[in-house]
C-alpha cells in the first residue's frame, strides 16, 4: 500500500538537503524530517508516533545511503 506524503519544506544549504514531510493521516507520525548529504542520511526525526519505534528507525538509517534505506523499508505498512 502506498502512502501519500506532503513535502512541507525542501531546502539545501552547504550541500545538505533538509526535507520536512507530512505523512497521510493513516500513520501516527505527524511529521518526518531528514537531512541528506551526498546520498547519505545524516539525521532523521519524527514528530509523533511511537517514540521507541521512531528513535530506532532514525538510529538504524543514520549513515545509510538513501537508496538502501528506501529498498529496505519499502513495502512496510503502518497500522
Amino acid at each position: 500500500m502506498a502512502y501519500d506524503i506532503t513535502i512541507l519544506k525542501d531546502e539545501t544549504q552547504d550541500g545538505v538537503r533538509v526535507v520536512y514531510a507530512q505523512p497521510c493521516r493513516d500513520v501516527c507520525s505527524q511529521q518526518i524530517a531528514f537531512a541528506v548529504k551526498d546520498g547519505i542520511i545524516l539525521e532523521a526525526a519524527f514528530a509523533g508516533g511511537c517514540s521507541g519505534n521512531t528513535q530506532g528507525i532514525c538510529a538504524l538509517i543514520r549513515g545509510m545511503r538513501v537508496a538502501d534505506a528506501v529498498t529496505r523499508l519499502e513495502g512496510i505498512s503502518c497500522g
